[in-house]
């Protein structure tokens, strides 16, 4: 299983979504404004949001 972690003191949620729009897995989603993360079990460690975040504060761990 995979472990997404969002550093929310970089994170511009909702101002950004680049996580939720590039996922193929569909593991990101808004709630309100803040992006959280709604099915880490699917992850597939593609790490697509990782590239595709402007502020780096996507981690990904696989345990």
């Amino acid at each position: 299983m995979s472990t997404v972690i969002i550093d929310a003191s970089k994170c511009e949620n909702a101002d950004c979504g680049e996580c939720v729009d590039m996922c193929p897995m569909e593991i990101f989603s808004l709630d309100g404004d803040k992006i959280v993360t709604d099915h880490e079990d699917e992850c597939t460690l593609c790490e697509v949001c990782v590239d595709m975040c402007p502020n780096d504060c996507i981690t990904i761990k696989d345990e």
